[in-house]
């Protein structure tokens, strides 16, 4: 039977340009971190390029998606990373992974809490003072309908997410100093999206009566209708994020 390619033209799990992925790897690595800590890695592409560019530090990744662990520790053994680089199939929940001196958290507040300033709590128990967080998070771009809500991911509601302000302000409450703001482009979500969806779509048009193919399509279907709804409405902020040192 014919397998359905699977998300190989997606280089980030997220709306990330290779131009914005340079500067923020730049960016972090002039604070020299001895140690990186990925929360909700993935395959861990921006954490290996962080530790391409510090030779002396070492990583390591969180995720609980075994395909996607194992795609990272193949990817750093092929760049001669894998004696720095540990990728651990486990939950974040309360991890001891911490503190280190860079934590990566790229679409996976979830993983820390389920409300974003418990999150924002552990991400500044897990850095060590001197240190950053890069933080990717959802913000509304603007208010969302109650009929674009209902067309969204399931029981959507306009309180999953903040608007930008009262993002940047939570992560000044719990402790941080905004250094970066900045926010994905349309671009870089289209991008991501398309190529998110564009293998399968590619197996769909050349295999239509495949025994998968129509849940399969069922499937592509709803997510695009999804995306398409929240396209425009829906961003996602990288916040460069200084911890405040406590005061003595």
């Amino acid at each position: 039977m014919t397998a359905i390619p699977h998300r190989t033209r997606l280089t980030f799990h997220g709306p990330l340009s290779e131009p914005r992925a340079d500067q923020l790897v730049a960016r972090l690595a002039r604070t020299t971190p001895a140690s990186v800590l990925d929360i909700g890695c993935g395959r861990g592409e921006l954490m290996l390029r962080v530790l391409e560019a510090l030779p002396e530090a070492t990583g390591i990744g969180v995720d609980l998606d075994a395909e996607d662990l194992a795609r990272a520790r193949e990817a750093a053994e092929e760049r001669g990373l894998a004696a720095r680089a540990r990728f651990i199939e486990e939950s974040a929940t309360g991890t001891t992974r911490g503190p280190a001196d860079l934590v990566l958290c790229v679409g996976a507040s979830q993983a820390l809490g389920d409300r974003l300033p418990k999150a924002l709590a552990e991400l500044r128990r897990l850095v060590r003072d001197g240190g950053r967080v890069l933080l990717g998070e959802g913000f509304w771009q603007r208010p969302p309908t109650e009929a674009e809500l209902s067309r969204m991911w399931p029981d959507a509601a306009a309180t999953d997410h903040h608007d930008l302000a009262t993002l940047v302000a939570l992560a000044i409450e719990a402790g941080f100093r905004p250094e970066w703001t900045e926010t994905a482009s349309l671009d870089e979500w289209e991008a991501f999206e398309s190529a998110y969806q564009a293998d399968v779509e590619v197996w769909l048009a050349e295999h239509p009566g495949h025994p998968l193919a129509a849940e399969t399509r069922e499937r592509v279907d709803r997510h695009r209708a999804r995306w398409l709804t929240y396209r425009g409405v829906l961003g996602l902020a990288y916040l460069t994020l200084v911890p405040v040192r406590a005061v003595r």
